[in-house]
């Protein structure tokens, strides 16, 4: 008999509490991956952990024998990721919310797909795969790449923190930067400028470029974002050295490429290292896996609405790849990704679970 879906929030909320009581940042991922193969094996799936460090979830469409795979011709991958941004803040529930690293970005959303997909249970026609990546907060995504190859998923939903009416259908694309000024030591009161100065006026330079390229782009979504992450300074009493790292935020159109070469043209003094690249990605709208979820929101009495990130997220990965129906979805507010005070508020948590419920439903019936 199936729970209550009273029962499933229940459940899913003690299955967030304990991944939250488990630091997993990235490349530390195994014991929380652990924990959650063995809560969706005890639910259901078939569970394992991949090659990658993943925990992969599967409900196979009933009927399905080993030797007939056409009984599963359709396969909803359910994308979340595991590993969170260091700290960990408290573990604690006060006035109906849920604290601790990750409650937002990603585990809340994560413990909400396996909630809603054990509570659905096997679909006719329909592999339903819950994927805990790794490594998606260090920048190689590690674990959807992993996936890529492996699996040829028909829509796919990327667990991220959206607020539990709203769809995310596209994340800006990212290039990391580290720049290295050297400098020969000179008495301060000489002319020459130092290392620090160097960077320092490279910097501007930078913000220029920036500025050129964002003229007559009025939304955020369409510009160039660039920050300065960590500048560092030092001398070994011959030669001084100033380091730079500066992330930026790509639109749609830009490459990475053309990016690093205004970047060098900027200033030929400084020594390049590039890392991070991810070029921007947008989904369709008008896809059934949207007015699924469309329909879903509205179930529970929501209005539906659409972002545009100005982030990165597996998305960025897998969506090129796979070319299907695709989207982000998780309850949580995103100004709270990477906090000390990250915490998700419970009710939304629950209705998100409940839209998933509906959403999955509605995706895998029968055309």
């Amino acid at each position: 008999m199936t729970a209550s879906i009273e029962t499933t929030v229940t459940s899913g909320l003690e299955l967030l509490r304990g991944l939250l009581e488990i630091p997993s940042p990235s490349g530390q991922e195994r014991p929380a991956v652990d924990h959650l193969v063995r809560w969706m094996a005890a639910h259901g799936f078939a569970a394992h952990r991949d090659a990658a460090g993943n925990a992969i979830g599967v409900l196979d469409c009933p009927g399905k024998s080993v030797d007939a795979a056409s009984h599963c011709p359709h396969e909803l991958l359910l994308l979340g990721h595991i590993d969170t941004v260091r700290g960990f803040p408290r573990v604690l529930e006060r006035e109906g919310r849920l604290y601790g690293r990750g409650a937002v970005d990603a585990k809340g959303p994560l413990a909400a797909f396996a909630s809603a997909a054990a509570h659905l249970g096997p679909q006719p026609g329909w592999r339903i795969v819950v994927v805990g990546a790794v490594e998606e907060e260090a920048a190689t995504s590690k674990g959807a790449r992993h996936l890529i190859q492996r699996r040829h998923p028909d829509m796919v939903v990327i667990g991220e923190p959206t607020g539990w009416e709203r769809l995310t259908l596209g994340y800006k694309g990212r290039l990391l930067v580290d720049v290295q000024f050297q400098h020969r030591m000179a008495h301060t009161a000489g002319p020459n400028a130092s290392a620090a100065e160097l960077a320092a006026e490279y910097w501007q330079r930078v913000l220029g470029v920036a500025g050129e390229m964002n003229i007559g782009k009025e939304r955020m979504w369409d510009q160039l974002q660039a920050s300065l992450r960590t500048f560092n300074s030092a001398d070994d009493g011959l030669i001084e050295t100033a380091d730079l790292q500066m992330g930026f935020r790509l639109p749609l159109g830009l490459t990475p490429d053309v990016l690093k070469s205004r970047l060098i043209a900027a200033d030929g003094k400084g020594a390049f290292r590039f890392s991070g690249e991810e070029l921007a990605f947008r989904a369709e709208k008008n896809t059934p896996l949207v007015r699924a979820f469309v329909a879903a929101v509205r179930s529970q009495g929501g209005d539906p609405s659409f972002l545009l990130k100005t982030g990165t997220s597996d998305m960025n990965v897998v969506g090129p790849a796979w070319q299907c129906p695709i989207l982000a979805y998780g309850p949580g507010d995103s100004a709270l990704d990477h906090t000390p005070e990250e915490h998700v508020e419970l009710a939304e948590w629950g209705r998100g679970v409940k839209v998933l419920v509906d959403a999955l439903r509605i995706a895998t019936e029968p055309a």
